[in-house]
Order: structure tokens, then sequence, then C-alpha cells
């Protein structure tokens, strides 16, 4: 640690693969001392731009990278007004630590809800334009000239009227000693020369060749290592604990009792483990050993049929028409609690001294991180150094609760030495903040035309987001609860209602990646295929009357219909179905080729379409569908956590399947950007997964699949 509570970016070294090698990395923003000890000084422009010299241009980045390509979008934006060379573009993670002494100058570090680029576009786009501008005063200076005279473009500005020029980094000092313009004049999108071009990803050539790294590979002089052994069942605490059961054990160094889990430290991770699976623990369950997915469900359900609810959106008067509809159709979905399951567990290296707190942590929010630490070591934030590191996944695991932060914080109080805590597998899925257990009563009223006159929605289920905030409970509906039924809904109909039972369960909760649009998702465009089933029309053309006012719906669902070949033949034994779904301020429509053989379902090919607005990186874009459609493929085939005994069943990856690379799909991605909004990416492709592969399975074999996941279905054709 440097004087004055500045991070010394040499005081850690950090693993450099099986070799055992280490390397001095850092990971914070250049802070004042940083460069008055580099070798070539670089030059800040403003919070978010610095220029070397050799016209190096760094980024800086206050959103996690995951995996989502968030990095080099952000980057591009910023260079892309900034006209500099975008081969000499590098990008680093904002310093939360700065960010709390400059006035949160950054603003929100947060990372979730596929917000990144949406949220940081206007203020990152005025960066790069206003530090070009102030690189065109510092040139126009020297030469004596009128700002108005000289250009910038790819690093270099030149004076038309006499062809001089100079480099970015020539100029960079002086830049920065000049007045920021109060006003700078944004590219319009239709003159962009970098963003909306396919861009190799930032963090890939280091991650490709092992240099990136992870939490899980932080290496500190000294380092203990820590594992974790939590209560059994949900909401329970430490009785007592036998330390004699494992005091012969070779590297052990400490036990720490903390209210509901219990931590080994140890030499060594793997010492820490074994030692930590082998002590003996008196655990008090308060209760909760009763609860069971049967029981949870039986509770739920009555939640469909109270007699009240709180109201998420409301049109026209559904119970009259419902009462007077010469046809009703109805029914009954349910979905299971899902995992995260991000290849690197839960994770966090935690160094206490007096009075301090270091964290290297993987974050999706990296000022929640720093809280969260301050409040553990009871010192304030100031006194708290985080380094944000990449992620192995996130999908809103380590987002807005991050009680592993805190626990290592804990255990590192224990001993001088900093602390490595790593969960195991089994711990960090049978410890998750799962995505919740749902389910919904879908009530129809069809007109003479087989189209609905009337539609009811009664959602029944805990909220993650009640569980954080109570009060959300009574009087205030949680809104995330009836997401992509209230103001995203995608349909026009003449009657309407979605209410929510809120029903709350020992299970712990969380965001998980697309959130409840997920659930609703299934629930809506299921039903909707039901729908158009019983009244003989085409599936995709029903839902082209129903969106008939939705351009931006129409045009995905369109995209999708068409690029798949809708009307076209398929193989024999192949089948289609189709979904439409608007999330995170996008919309995405996708048609699932399947083909179900001896009671296996086979997804072939998922045509996929997004309307996500502008688009930055139409590379990152098509892999973050990739990415998600194979995340909601796993948890629509396999995707499950039973509760038995108060406690999650499920412990690793046999038997909380992942899809393998054999059975991934062909993904067709088709990019319909309309370019009039900022929309997200990462998490809109998910939803609409399985209610496409129900809906193509249903073609397949007559049946309708209203629960998830698909393992536990008779699959076979009627």
């Amino acid at each position: 640690m440097a004087a004055g509570g500045e991070i010394d970016r040499r005081s850690f070294l950090v693993g450099a693969g099986a070799a055992g090698g280490g390397l001095a990395l850092g990971f914070a923003v250049p802070l004042a001392s940083d460069r008055a000890r580099a070798a070539e000084p670089v030059h800040e422009i403003n919070c978010w731009v610095v220029i070397a010299p050799d016209d190096t241009v760094t980024v800086r980045t206050a959103h996690a990278e995951m995996g989502q390509g968030a990095m080099t979008a952000l980057a591009m934006l910023v260079a892309e007004e900034l006209e500099c060379d975008w081969a000499k573009v590098r990008a680093e993670f904002v310093s939360p630590n700065e960010n709390l002494r400059r006035g949160r100058i950054w603003g929100d570090m947060s990372t979730g809800a596929s917000r990144s680029v949406a949220s940081s576009q206007l203020y990152l786009r005025r960066a790069g334009a206003t530090a070009r501008q102030m690189l065109i005063a510092a040139a126009a200076a020297r030469w004596n000239v009128s700002p108005s005279q000289c250009v910038a473009q790819n690093s270099v500005i030149t004076h038309q009227a006499s062809g001089r020029t100079l480099t970015f980094g020539a100029v960079a000092d002086d830049a920065a000693g000049i007045e920021p313009p109060a006003e700078v004049e944004l590219k319009d999108p239709s003159r962009w020369r970098l963003a909306g071009t396919p861009q190799q990803r930032l963090d890939v050539p280091e991650k490709v060749t092992g240099q990136s790294v992870y939490a899980i590979d932080v290496r500190l002089p000294d380092m203990l290592y820590a594992a974790v052994v939590h209560s059994p069942v949900f909401q329970g605490s430490v009785k007592s604990v036998d330390e004699n059961s494992i005091a012969a054990m070779k590297g052990v160094r400490r036990i720490v009792r903390l209210p509901d889990m219990v931590a080994v430290i140890a030499e060594s991770w793997w010492q820490a483990k074994r030692a930590a699976e082998a002590l003996q623990v008196e655990w008090d369950d308060r209760d909760n050993r009763t609860v069971s997915s049967k029981s949870i469900a039986e509770f739920v359900r009555e939640g469909l049929y109270a007699p009240s609810a709180q109201v998420g959106r409301v049109d026209g008067d559904a119970a009259a028409a419902l009462a007077r509809a010469p046809r009703r159709i109805e029914a009954e979905y349910m979905v299971p609690f899902l995992a995260h399951a991000t290849m690197e567990p839960q994770t966090c290296t935690a160094h206490v001294t007096a009075g301090r707190v270091e964290i290297w942590a993987p974050t999706q929010d990296a000022m929640t991180t720093l809280v969260t630490a301050a409040v553990a070591a009871g010192v304030s934030n100031d006194k708290v150094v985080v380094h944000p590191m990449m992620l192995g996944g996130g999908f809103g695991r380590r987002n807005a609760v991050q009680e592993f932060v805190g626990q290592a914080v804990l255990i590192a109080k224990e001993v001088e030495q900093p602390v490595k805590m790593v969960w195991s597998r089994e711990q960090d899925i049978a410890h998750d903040l799962y995505r919740p257990f749902g389910m919904a009563r879908l009530v129809a009223a069809l007109d003479a035309d087989g189209m609905p006159d009337a539609l009811t929605i009664r959602l029944a289920g805990p909220s993650f987001v009640a569980s954080l905030v109570p009060e959300l409970g009574a009087g205030v509906i949680d809104r995330s609860f009836v997401s992509g039924l209230a103001e995203e809904m995608p349909y026009d109909l003449p009657n309407y209602l979605v209410d929510v039972a809120m029903r709350a369960t020992s299970v712990p909760l969380g965001a998980w990646r697309g959130i409840n649009y997920t659930q609703n998702a299934f629930y809506r465009e299921c039903f909707i295929d039901e729908l158009a089933h019983a009244a003989g029309i085409d599936p995709y053309l029903y839902r082209r009357r129903l969106a008939r006012n939705s351009p931006k719906n129409l045009a995905v669902l369109d995209a999708a219909a068409h690029r798949a070949g809708w009307d076209s033949p398929l193989p024999p034994g192949v089948f289609r179905g189709i979904a439409l779904n608007a999330a995170c301020d996008s919309f995405c429509a996708q048609v699932a080729e399947v083909s179900v053989t001896d009671g296996r379902v086979r997804v072939h090919r998922v045509v996929s379409a997004i309307d996500c607005g502008h688009v930055v990186n139409p590379r990152s874009v098509e892999m973050q569908m990739q990415g998600g459609i194979v995340y909601a493929l796993t948890a629509a085939l396999y995707g499950e956590i039973t509760i038995k005994d108060g406690a999650a069943e499920q412990s690793n990856f046999h038997d909380y399947e992942m899809v393998r690379l054999a059975e991934a799909p062909e993904v067709v991605s088709v990019i319909v950007p309309s370019g009039d909004f900022w929309g997200g990416v990462g998490e809109p492709p998910v939803p609409p997964v399985a209610p496409a592969v129900c809906n193509a399975i249903f073609a397949a074999t007559g049946k309708r699949i209203r629960s998830l996941p698909l393992k536990n279905h008779d699959l076979r054709a009627i």
C-alpha cells in the first residue's frame, strides 16, 4: 500500500499458470504516484482518456468484463469520437477507490441488466469528443492557428492549410492542461467509422494466451487459503464446531466460525478443502428442514388462486370479457429454481491489516465490493482498496449481493497474512442465490376469429428483489416480477390483466441472466402458441396479428421467420417453434428447429433476430447471442435446483448438467438495427429460447410442455 491510501500496483504478484511463474500486474487506473514512477509518463486528458507519448490511448472502463465484450464496446465509443488509432487503444478497469476519492466521477460501476453500453454511451462519447477538442486546441496553440483550421484523424492532428501534423502523444501533455470545452458536438451514428464495425475484442488475445488474470488466479506473498462449509439447510446457523476433529491435519492454520458457515484456513486450498469437509459441525436448521420442492410448489400454487394480488398492469375489463366469452383457454405453467453455475466459483482474496482492507474480487459492481468489504471489516469506505478482476462468468451472481466478499474479509481478519477464499464447486451450486421458482395461471377468451379478446396472467412465487427490499412485498409491487408482461408486453389486447401473488420461501434468491423475463416469456409465449393452435392459425402469423401495433417487435419477428425459412420444408423429423420477447430495452425473436427421437430432443438450429438499436460491435453482439442461447438452452433442457430437507439436492455438474459441445445448436444471428435507441444484448437472447424450443416440441410430438426442465418430460409423440 502506498502512502496516502493510494494503490501500490507493484505490491502483489499474480500466478502465471501451472508453471508457477509470477507477474507484477496492476488493475487500477494510473494514479499520480504511478505516473511519476513510470519510465514514460502518461497524460490524463479527462477521467476516461489517458494518452502516452507513443500515442497509446488508455480508455478507463467502469463496468466489468465477464466475457460479454463490454470493455471493447465502451472503448470503441470513446475512440470513435476521439478519432484515435484503434490499433493503439487499450482498456483498463476504473479503480473504485479513485471513484470514491474523486467524488464518484466515474458514476455507476454496476454491470447488470444489459446496460453497460446503454447507460454509458452518452458520457463516453462526450469524453472522446472532449478529449479530441482539447488535443486539437493544444496543437493549434503550438502552430499559433485557430483550432477550426485543424482536424484529427487516426491519432494525428493536421493543420489543413499548411499540412503540418502532430501526433496525439506529442501534444497530450499540453492538452491535459487545457480547459475542457463546455459543449461538444457528437457524431451522428451515420458518420461512424469505427463504431458499428466488427472488431476483435480487446480482452481476447490475453485470454487465448493465458495472460488474463482472474480473481481465482491471484497469488500474493505469504498468502493463505480458505475453504468454506455453509449450513446445509438454508437459513441455518452454526451450533457448535469440534476443532479437534481436524487438529492433526497437515497445513491447517485456523478455523473461523461465522453465523451460517465455517471456514478453514490452511497453507494450500486443497488442504483447506479436505479439512473443511472433515470438520465436524453441528448445525441449527431453524425449523427449515421440512422445506422441500413439493412444499414450495404447494405453497406457491395457492397464490395462483388467492382472492387478492398486486396488480402489475390492467387494460379494459378482463373479468367481464372472460365471463361473456364463448370460448376460454386456461393453463398453468411452472419453472424451477436455477443456479448461475459460473465457471469460476465464488472467490475473493482479502488482506486485512490495522484499519485497512485490500480486496481482489470478481465483481459486477466494484463500488458494492468496496462497501461490502468496509462493512465486514468495520472500517470507513476510504480504508478499503479494491482491485476489480476479470470474471469467470457473472450472470447476475456477482452484482448487488456479494456475500462472498464479506465472508473473505471476515475470514482474513483472523490472520495477519492475505487469504484467498475459494468456494468449492459443490458449495457454489448448493449455496447459490438462485433464480426464483415460479408459477403462472393464464386464462384467455377467444373471439369468433380465434383471437384473444381477453387475457389474464396470475404470477406466483418468491421475488429476489423483495428478498433484498422486504418493503416491496407489502404495498409496492416488484416491477421486475412482471418483466415482459407489463410495459414490455409485445401484444395488443383489448382486455388484459397481469397480477402477482408473492410467496416467500427460505431459498436464497438473486438476479439470474434475464431475471424474470426468462420465466414470463416461457409462460406467455407457450400459451400464445396454445391459443394459435386452438384458433387453427399459424403461430407466426398469429403473433403478427397480435403485435400489429409494435413495429420493432414485428421487425424482429419477421426477420427471424424469414431467415429461418418459416414456410420452407424442413428435413424429415425436424420441426420449428417460434417465440418473441422484449427485454432490457431490446427486441428479440427466435425460431428453434428441433427433432425428437426416442423421447429425446435435439435442438439443431436457433435463428435469433435482435434489434438493440445502435450496434457498437456486431461481432460482440453475435457472440452474446450465441452465449446467451447456449446458456438458456442448458436451463431449458437440464436446469433445476430441487429442495429436499431444506437444502439444495444438486452439487456439481454431474447433477446440474450443462449443454455440451456436441449438443450445442447452430446459432444464426440476425441483427436488425433500427438505430434510434440504445438497448442491451447480453440478456435479451435468453428468454425466447425455452418457449421457442417447447413450441417446436409441440409441433413434433403434439405434447404441450408447461414446466421445465425438459429432462423431466416423456417427449415421445402422442
